[in-house]
């Protein structure tokens, strides 16, 4: 079975064919740029989707050296994410679906990147770090769910990394940015708030320090890296608290901000202290993709066959990843 991935939450359109076996036969995507220290206007981010859907949606049938015949159901994200992206993905699923008379299967966004990353990476039982623009959240699979260990209380690590770059003038998001002047620091640290309850982070605290000290006399340099320091290190203790307290033996990261070396190296020293093993997504599908939506929407219909009729098709842009069955694990 061939699947359709159409991806549309935030900054990124994507389309992909995906089979039943896993393999990508395509990912199509295109991100909107927002302007030098601005971040996504959901209004001119759902423009872009608009203008590009056509043309990926396109390209990933030619990519993939298929015909929408040869395709046996469409997914879409139906969220969480901002409302006015996820509604054009809807739009062009429900379109594509309902002109081909195919299934149509909404998928929750969150959830693509764990059943993506965890085929990818071969990980069976994981605890999870999802770490993104939307998310930051510790996460391990029980009783038909995804449960939550911990997560952030206010802002998401991506969105400390965005509103910091966007500060400093740079446009979102802003992740690379800051790794790569974080490098060029001499390792010099500049104390910042670091706040970790039980098994959650709150990062506004440290936002707000970070940027008052960029705007002072501080390096740029070693404010960024410091930055990292802190936060992954606060997500470093809480990951490492889980994995101890859940016994897991394998621990995963994924998102967009798991495409960060540094992370990586923190995750892989609290793994070791810990007996586990870390998967990394591959830097390739660590962001938004039309894959995580095809494959877990394969995943959903070929246990369950359920779909929904295009005129109860639905987009929510707040949508709990622990409110949705998994029935596949």
């Amino acid at each position: 079975m061939l699947c359709l991935g159409v991806e549309s939450t935030a900054h990124t359109f994507g389309c992909s064919i995906v089979d039943s076996t896993g393999k990508v036969l395509s990912d199509e995507r295109d991100l909107y740029k927002a302007p030098e220290g601005s971040g996504i206007h959901p209004r001119e981010a759902s423009r872009h989707h608009m203008e590009v859907s056509t043309g990926l949606f396109r390209q990933s049938l030619q990519s993939a050296g298929v015909s929408m015949k040869d395709v046996g159901i469409v997914g879409y994200s139906a969220g969480p994410g901002l409302g006015p992206c996820l509604r054009v993905g809807a739009v062009v699923a429900r379109t594509v679906a309902g002109f081909n008379k195919k299934p149509l299967v909404p998928v929750n966004h969150a959830l693509g990147h764990l059943e993506l990353g965890a085929m990818l990476t071969g990980a069976s039982d994981p605890l999870v770090l999802l770490v993104s623009g939307g998310h930051t959240m510790i996460l391990a699979f029980s009783h038909g769910r995804w449960r939550v260990f911990g997560e952030t209380l206010d802002i998401t690590a991506g969105q400390l990394l965005d509103q910091f770059g966007r500060a400093l003038g740079f446009a979102s998001p802003c992740g690379g940015r800051i790794e790569q002047l974080a490098v060029q620091s001499a390792g010099k640290y500049l104390q910042l708030p670091y706040i970790v309850k039980g098994n959650d982070v709150s990062f506004s605290g440290l936002l707000t320090a970070a940027i008052r000290l960029a705007s002072g006399r501080a390096q740029v340099a070693d404010t960024c890296y410091s930055l990292q320091e802190t936060a992954f290190a606060m997500l470093a203790e809480a990951v490492e608290r889980a994995l101890s307290f859940t016994g897991k033996k394998e621990m995963m990261i994924v998102g967009g901000v798991a495409a960060n070396k540094r992370l990586a190296q923190m995750l892989e020293a609290a793994c070791s202290r810990q007996g586990a093993k870390l998967f990394v997504c591959p830097l390739k599908f660590a962001g938004d993709n039309g894959a995580q939506i095809a494959w877990t929407a394969i995943q959903e219909y070929q246990t369950t066959k359920k779909h929904v009729k295009m005129e109860k098709s639905f987009v929510q842009q707040s949508w709990r990843l622990d409110t949705v069955d998994v029935s596949w694990r």
